[in-house]
């Protein structure tokens, strides 16, 4: 690339709060028409440089240019009116405007003062369509998916007409047709000469879509590949500072007896319908399938949180069809949503707070709450699932991998029966999803059934004895381990 100048270039960056630094002189160049993925384990700092190319947070030394001229943006604003956007990994949408709304807001196209609502949902409509999205654009975004939620995001960020676009995390929220679908888009973005920053725990898909892969560790850059088609385990080793041996763990074997069973489960709205299969003691049971498939809306109802129309559930062959999360908890059925930040923490509250409040019969005394019991209580699960956070620490101040192990930690001081993970390593990297796979297999050693969710089909393939693959609201098949592979899942799954 030495024939090209770079369209970004940082020397010496440099960020620290108060007496801890998080960046050390990082140095980094970006050419036009090229992608480049940005890795590395939560805390190793990609985040804090992403925010300060985007004019979220500034440098505390370093210098920047940007097309060859100094460059150091304020805020977003100066950042995007330089031609350089960021899709962040945490959903920013405002949930009661119009698709269209959100997609141009704080930069409305105006008519003789007015906004002009026609041609802003036109151009709404056309990035859209670009990703393969059929919703109207006048629809609120309140009640979309989070996949869908996603996608708008990302169309939001190609209306912007930037030189250099941040993706934090595009893939996370979307099955692999949405993910192809934004793979060829980012393909035409680079034939128009625009750079890409792409930070990803999916490293299948870096191999895929990336031509340069940087390494981060501790805030420094510690390797830097000129290619995409690095070995995982290559990259991995780069990005944990140590040999990884192995990254799923070896299955339990379950037990015959089954103990949970669903039959003829369907949706009011038609979301899943006729759904029957079952669980066995200490067995992980898979369910893998595209965005709008019905897996989540599945184990919604399954755990009481959706409706369902009809069909039933059973635990160990007694009905126990649930109409209210409570219903499910009482009989030992708990869900780990795929919205950790959102539905299954409270992250004004601290650690403690959170895993207590899904125990309030542990940590209640007379009916009264004592915030001694509470941190009592809750110290033991921090210590048995390896929380990196104190007790009376907020959960919004975790990493993702450590709110996850929040989310589970307060469930399964409960000793359910049945453990539904919705998507649970989304957006945790690579040493913390080897930590929950840890913890999953243990569960299934202790006996408990455990359902995954994931669009992730390497980790589906991985953790699964058993895997239904759903299309379309519909069950498709059921494959037994050593049947199942990328083929034979994604055959179903697009039938």
């Amino acid at each position: 690339m030495t024939n090209r100048s770079p369209i970004l270039s940082l020397r010496g960056i440099q960020k620290s709060y108060g007496p801890i630094k998080v960046l050390h002189g990082v140095d980094l160049d970006i050419y036009p028409g090229e992608v480049v993925a940005l890795l590395g384990e939560n805390g190793a700092g990609k985040s804090t440089l992403s925010n300060i190319i985007s004019g979220t947070v500034q440098p505390s030394a370093g210098d920047m240019t940007w097309l060859g001229k100094p460059y150091a943006p304020a805020n977003p604003r100066a950042a995007i009116d330089e031609g350089v956007g960021m899709i962040h990994q945490e959903l920013k949408l405002l949930p009661k405007l119009s698709i269209a709304e959100n997609v141009f807001v704080g930069r409305y196209p105006m008519k003789s003062g007015r906004l002009d609502r026609k041609v802003m949902e036109e151009r709404a409509r056309v990035g859209l369509r670009r990703l393969g999205l059929d919703v109207p654009p006048d629809r609120l975004v309140e009640g979309l998916s989070t996949g869908k939620q996603q996608l708008i995001e990302i169309a939001k960020a190609l209306t912007l007409n930037a030189r250099l676009l941040i993706l934090d995390e595009p893939t996370a929220a979307l099955g692999g047709e949405e993910t192809q679908l934004l793979f060829r888009q980012i393909e035409r973005l680079k034939s128009e000469g625009v750079g890409i920053i792409y930070i990803s725990h999916r490293l299948e898909e870096i191999r895929q879509i990336t031509d340069r892969i940087v390494v981060m560790r501790d805030g420094a850059k510690v390797q830097e590949f000129d290619r995409g088609d690095v070995p995982v385990r290559t990259i991995v080793e780069a990005m944990v500072g140590r040999s990884l041996e192995r990254m799923f763990p070896t299955l339990p074997v379950p037990t015959d007896e089954v103990t949970l069973e669903v039959r003829g489960l369907s949706a009011p709205s038609k979301a899943f319908r006729d759904i029957s299969f079952s669980v066995r003691k200490g067995e992980v049971f898979g369910i893998a399938g595209l965005m709008g498939a019905g897996r989540t809306e599945l184990v919604r109802a399954i755990t009481g949180a959706d409706p369902i129309a009809s069909g039933e559930v059973l635990l160990h062959g007694r009905p126990v069809t649930p109409r209210s999360p409570t219903d499910a908890i009482r009989n030992g059925i708990v869900l780990v949503p795929e919205d950790r930040k959102l539905q299954g923490v409270v992250l004004d509250h601290s650690i403690a707070e959170n895993i207590g409040y899904a125990n309030l019969g542990e940590v209640a005394h007379n009916g009264w709450l004592s915030s001694r019991r509470i941190r009592e209580f809750a110290e033991d699960y921090i210590k048995r699932f390896g929380v990196k956070g104190r007790g009376g620490q907020n959960a919004g101040e975790l990493s993702g991998g450590n709110q996850q192990k929040v989310v589970l930690a307060k469930w399964l001081a409960r000793k359910p029966q049945v453990v539904v993970l919705d998507e649970p390593t989304r957006g945790i990297d690579v040493g913390a999803r080897s930590s929950i796979y840890d913890l999953i297999m243990d569960l299934a050693r202790e006996g408990v059934a455990v359902i995954v969710v994931s669009s992730d089909l390497e980790e589906v393939l991985g953790v699964s004895s058993r895997i239904m693959v759903m299309a379309q609201g519909k069950q498709a098949g059921i494959l037994n381990r050593e049947d199942a592979n990328d083929v034979s899942v994604m055959e179903l799954a697009t039938i």
